[in-house]
């Protein structure tokens, strides 16, 4: 009874320090510099990235429209 008691309170002290660490924002410089290197502020890559949703879109319609199993053309070879 003593272990489960010890693990359990190691447990909740465990997800209390992580509760605090994330309730503690970054500061604004680090916020700044997280912020310029996402992927979503490179216009090249924002657009490479809507081309390739485009064309996952349109397989997906595609896709939709058939009555074919187009999974058993995948990773075979083209026809």
């Amino acid at each position: 009874m003593s272990a489960i008691r010890t693990i359990l309170n190691m447990t909740a002290l465990t997800g209390l320090g992580y509760g605090l660490w994330a309730l503690i924002p970054p500061g604004e410089e680090k916020r700044r510099e997280i912020i310029k290197n996402l992927p979503e502020s490179n216009p090249i890559r924002m657009e490479e990235t809507r081309k390739r949703n485009a064309l996952v879109m349109q397989k997906l319609k595609e896709a939709a429209e058939t009555s074919e199993n187009i999974a058993r053309g995948l990773g075979g070879s083209a026809k």
